[in-house]
């Protein structure tokens, strides 16, 4: 499994994100609170803090299933805004239309994913005379500045509580994604992003990072990164579905799954608020101050990332102080 996760291309394709970050430096912007290491920008408005963040979907989704790519640009910023603890206001999109004839199944998912999340796009721009299919989204939210939660502030103790809706199914063209909010009532969809934002509200978590591409595993491991910490995870803990392979569960997208950084007192209460809205949670294991990531099954231990040699992104937060 830690070999299958350090060579998965939904780690190793962040490895280059450093390079952009370094060209593009945020240090003096006095507007900026924090940005690299974190799933969204955190920009000082003055009595709250606006969250900035942007994805694109990658060229394999856009071929093989652009409904479902469309739907999924609109769902993986909702997710980086309820990461950090805050409510998305709105949205804009880039759209390149090549020749394949996709454009109608591509906005019919973006159409979908913003009925379901309740989130508008409210402007954009559009390439209609490209040789290939894309769509970028970008999303604006906002959260109380003492309820902000970022992904860089794990602390040694903290539980490693893994959040996962475990409810759905595999696309059989998609076969790392697991689909979970499609089929569920709206109310519940927004039910699992307002819960995020109860913890934050609450301070029941020191860090979240929402599971994306690089499973949760990595994403705990982009979590530590930025932080500069490391962690034991106990994998026979992890939520999963029944007759899932775990390795195949370790690779996998979430549709709904977030990782905490908990004092060890708010656990219980941070798995509470999700399985009242569909969700699984358990403690998996604890952060220390390592700065290497383990896997164990109980029997066996093995190193994912020895954040002293190995990079994910690159990235450690720089927040401004005060």
């Amino acid at each position: 499994m830690a070999e299958a996760i350090r060579t998965f291309p939904g780690v190793t394709r962040k490895n280059k994100i450093h390079e952009v970050v370094d060209l593009l430096p945020t240090a003096g912007f006095p507007q900026v609170y924090a940005a690299e290491g974190e799933d969204a920008a955190v920009l000082d408005v003055g009595e709250k803090y606006v969250l900035f963040a942007a994805d694109g979907i990658m060229e394999s989704l856009m071929r093989t299933n652009p409904y479902l790519a469309g739907y999924f640009a609109v769902l993986v910023n909702v997710n980086d805004i309820a990461a950090m603890g805050g409510r998305p206001l709105g949205m804009v999109d880039v759209m390149s239309i090549g020749t394949t004839g996709s454009q109608d199944s591509i906005i019919r998912g973006m159409r979908e994913g913003i009925r379901k999340f309740g989130v508008p796009i409210v402007g954009g721009h559009t390439h209609p005379d490209c040789n290939y299919d894309a769509i970028d989204i970008s999303i604006v939210g906002c959260v109380r500045k003492d309820a902000v939660l970022l992904s860089s502030t794990a602390r040694p103790g903290d539980d490693i509580v893994f959040v996962i809706d475990t409810v759905g199914w595999y696309p059989d063209d998609i076969p790392y994604a697991y689909v979970t909010t499609v089929d569920k009532p709206d109310e519940v969809v927004r039910g699992q992003m307002e819960a995020v934002a109860e913890i934050g509200r609450r301070h029941l978590a020191h860090a979240c990072k929402d599971m994306s591409n690089p499973g949760h595993i990595g994403t705990l491991g982009m979590m530590l990164e930025s932080s500069c910490k490391g962690g034991t995870v106990d994998v026979t803990r992890i939520p999963i579905p029944d007759g899932v392979d775990p390795i195949k569960w370790a690779l996998t997208y979430q549709g709904c799954g977030f990782v905490f950084a908990c004092p060890p007192e708010h656990s219980e209460e941070v798995i509470s608020l999700f399985s009242e809205v569909g969700c699984e949670g358990a403690v998996v294991g604890k952060v220390d101050d390592t700065r290497v990531l383990r896997i164990t099954d109980g029997s066996e231990t093995a190193v994912v990332f020895d954040f002293e040699k190995d990079i994910i992104t690159g990235c450690v937060s720089r927040r401004r102080t005060g």
